[in-house]
């Protein structure tokens, strides 16, 4: 049976402090996780019954087998976790500074295992049969990675649903004004692009959000999603109609998983077929939930738990604007 989610790219081990306010330096016990952005995915969908595999590569050590057994846990299907030689499993610490400074540092040096995945490597099969394939910017930074997944998304041609994941980091790319040209060949074998403001100005040019979401229709997308943090979340598709959906309050401890439920519950809404309001309502609550949560994996939530965050966000609305409008009386 194809796979509901099947994502592309990033796998490590997430050693997040256990102590908030102080760097690392001062920090004196962790704890350890299963990361990577579009692992996170994988086990956000599931989370959500979907079914969900992720095409990675850990190292030959102690944490790659972690990382399979962590997978597996949550539901996540790890055929397609392969092993590399080149480096073990990366790690990577963040500093904790609630609401908005989380400081990560990536231990994925000379070259991370879930770079060095290869064309040859893919079952190409699964890739065109998933519902959904998920693939992120990262995954493009550096060879062989980059061929396999312009490999992956040629083959799979548009097939069903395939979301592109912007996800700069550019300390990954050894010359980051080259980005953009992977960016555009990416774009057109993508469906739906999801990114912040700092991602859409990379991969488009455009900071200005709606002009940022006009570029990723033109670039051949069907649904253009961008994350404005404070301000929400602005989705637009390729009618040009658009969807304006207002920030949910959440008391923030970890920020950094926020995205990736983001993701895992956007797959969700899609494959459930709702519209694009509803969908990225659901994805902006999931995130908000995991943002006020310390882990990402084992953050992610069940589809109750967002559910139950809806709602609490439309009453605190309602409450403000009842609250403004008798202010307005008086």
């Amino acid at each position: 049976m194809p796979f509901d989610v099947l994502t592309m790219g990033r796998v490590g081990v997430d050693v997040y402090p256990l102590q908030t306010g102080v760097g690392l330096a001062e920090v004196t016990s962790f704890g350890k996780y299963l990361g990577g952005s579009p692992t996170n995915v994988a086990v956000a969908a599931a989370r959500y019954g979907r079914s969900a595999s992720v095409i990675t590569k850990t190292g030959r050590d102690p944490f790659g087998e972690f990382v399979r057994t962590a997978l597996e846990g949550y539901g996540v299907d790890s055929g397609f976790v392969g092993t590399s030689g080149i480096a073990p499993t990366p790690v990577t610490f963040c500093e904790i500074f609630p609401p908005d400074d989380f400081p990560l540092y990536f231990y994925r040096l000379p070259k991370a295992p879930d770079l060095d995945i290869r064309p040859e490597e893919l079952d190409l099969g699964a890739v065109r049969d998933a519902r959904i394939f998920w693939f992120t910017g990262t995954g493009l930074c550096e060879e062989p990675s980059r061929s396999a997944t312009l490999a992956a998304l040629a083959h799979r041609a548009k097939a069903g649903t395939t979301v592109f994941d912007l996800d700069w980091r550019p300390m990954f790319w050894a010359d980051p004004s080259g980005a953009r040209a992977y960016y555009a060949e990416a774009l057109r074998h993508t469906t739906v692009a999801v990114g912040n403001l700092d991602e859409c100005e990379v991969a488009t040019g455009e900071r200005e959000p709606y002009a940022a979401a006009k570029s990723l229709i033109a670039a051949g997308v069907e649904l253009a999603v961008v994350k404005q943090g404070p301000k929400g979340v602005l989705a637009m598709d390729r009618d040009g109609s658009t969807a304006e959906i207002p920030p949910v309050p959440v008391d923030v401890v970890n920020g950094l998983g926020a995205g990736d439920a983001f993701g895992g519950a956007l797959c969700h809404g899609l494959l459930s077929g709702w519209d694009t309001r509803r969908t990225v309502s659901f994805a902006n609550a999931a995130g908000a939930i995991v943002a006020g949560r310390l882990s990402c994996s084992d953050a992610m939530p069940t589809g109750a738990e967002v559910e139950a965050k809806l709602r609490e966000a439309s009453l605190a609305s309602t409450s403000t604007s009842t609250s403004t409008s008798t202010e307005r009386k008086a």
